[in-house]
């Protein structure tokens, strides 16, 4: 069951963070509410379960797995996050026009992308990052350059992390962690099994792992010691798997430095100083 935040998120979020851990059949009830929410929440749940071949029962299990009680609490929800819903506008078919169009669908977005997120799961999360003795930064595919940003950003403001480009090469950095340390895994899957090797290399010496993801219920989540869920921008799984946006994930590292940056202080203010001082150098007139 949900813990709360994710009882107080929209639907859609809810769904979007689950989706791929469900079963198939909750899995098809709960794509059609993405797919076409303003036909579900006019039906019963069973013209939803004969609209997709399934069981009456399968709807409310679906229901159930995203923590309502059962259909009609779900359907509810539905109407009151489409009445918050504001009206399309049409940029025109120009490539400017598709861009406006993803910048607003983005726009719109964004507020819910932490929806899942626990006051404590935070806190311990931030926590690790300012204190670890050393930390890691790892990712690979299209997650990696969010880990060398987070890198770079972490160790600008003065506590040093590390980015490990090969595969390998981060496992084998991520065995040499010990208790004291930690390990922060970007993925936006939760699923690929390089970063899965890494997460557990660095939990085999007794590193903290902090894992950060698009879907709750994650192989990735189940070997992290914290886990932050930010939901994607995209409303579906096979959307984010098209669109593969780290949009969302790139909003939450570079606000998590800044939180850690203020939290160590002075130390961090010095260290930011001397960051200036290189980049005033390495500027041309």
């Amino acid at each position: 069951m949900p813990s709360s935040p994710e009882l107080a998120a929209p639907p859609t979020v809810r769904i979007a963070t689950a989706l791929p851990s469900l079963q198939p059949t909750e899995r098809r009830v709960l794509e059609l509410v993405l797919a076409e929410p303003e036909r579900v929440v006019e039906a019963t749940a069973q013209q939803v379960a004969d609209l997709i071949g399934v069981g009456r029962a399968s709807v409310v299990r679906a229901c159930q797995s995203i923590g309502y009680k059962g259909y009609p609490q779900l359907r509810v929800a539905l109407a009151a996050e489409l009445a918050h819903r504001e009206a399309q506008v049409d940029y025109g078919s120009s490539a400017l026009g598709q861009i406006r169009a993803d910048i607003a669908a983005l726009a719109a977005a964004l507020p819910q992308i932490t929806a899942v997120l626990a006051e404590d799961t935070v806190e311990r999360a931030v926590d690790t990052l300012a204190r670890a003795a050393r930390l890691l930064v790892l990712a690979n595919g299209l997650s990696a350059p969010l880990a060398t940003d987070m890198a770079m950003r972490l160790t600008a403001v003065g506590r040093t992390a590390d980015f490990v480009a090969d595969s390998i090469g981060q496992q084998i950095a991520a065995r040499g962690l010990g208790p004291d340390d930690a390990c922060v895994v970007i993925s936006g899957s939760g699923a690929n099994e390089a970063s899965l090797r890494v997460a557990r290399a660095a939990r085999s010496g007794g590193a903290t792992v902090i894992a950060v993801t698009s879907f709750r219920d994650s192989p990735l989540g189940e070997l992290a010691d914290t886990e932050l869920v930010i939901a994607p921008a995209a409303t579906t799984f096979r959307r984010e798997l098209e669109r593969t946006s780290r949009t969302a994930l790139a909003v939450l590292v570079e606000s998590l430095v800044g939180i850690v940056a203020a939290r160590r202080g002075p130390h961090s203010t010095a260290a930011h100083a001397h960051v200036l001082d290189i980049l005033s150098e390495n500027l041309t007139d």
